[in-house]
């Protein structure tokens, strides 16, 4: 690509791409004995909760986000300040996988499907105790 400038066309020289920033590794020379022993438990801990993951169904995982969802919107519509932007923020997200992967939740898609019909309700409910938007959050697109 290039610019047109007074003195004519000119082709700027093209940028460096920036090299991905990763966390350096640990010396392990540079650690104490204890600081190693933290730091391999760690690193034994973190392999576990990988082959816990790698073991489970998706759906279970899936299910499992979801349900933390559902947990973040409850707890902006039960605030002594209910923040109906935000509860709405975390109904549509919820929305989004319980309806975009309809058939491929396993066992917890029903339950999940009544957890998003309860947040809806509980909403509206919210809403309206609140007169038209009275907690001065701006209201989302709940899907109800």
């Amino acid at each position: 690509m290039s610019l047109w400038t007074p003195g004519g066309e000119h082709t700027p020289p093209p940028s460096p791409s920036p090299e991905p920033q990763s966390a350096p590794e640990p010396n392990l020379e540079d650690l104490s004995p204890d600081e190693r022993r933290q730091l391999e438990t760690m690193q034994a801990e973190m392999a576990e909760v990988r082959a816990q993951l790698l073991a489970a169904p998706a759906s279970v995982v899936v299910a499992n986000h979801a349900m933390g969802i559902y947990e973040l919107a409850a707890i902006h519509l039960t605030a002594e300040q209910p923040r109906l932007a935000e509860a709405s923020l975390a109904i549509d997200a919820l929305a989004v996988l319980v309806e975009g992967l309809e058939g491929r939740l396993g066992e917890a898609e029903t339950t999940l499907r009544e957890a998003l019909a309860q947040l809806r309700a509980a909403y509206l409910e919210v809403r309206a105790r609140a007169g038209s938007g009275g907690s001065g959050d701006r209201e989302g697109g709940t899907g109800a």
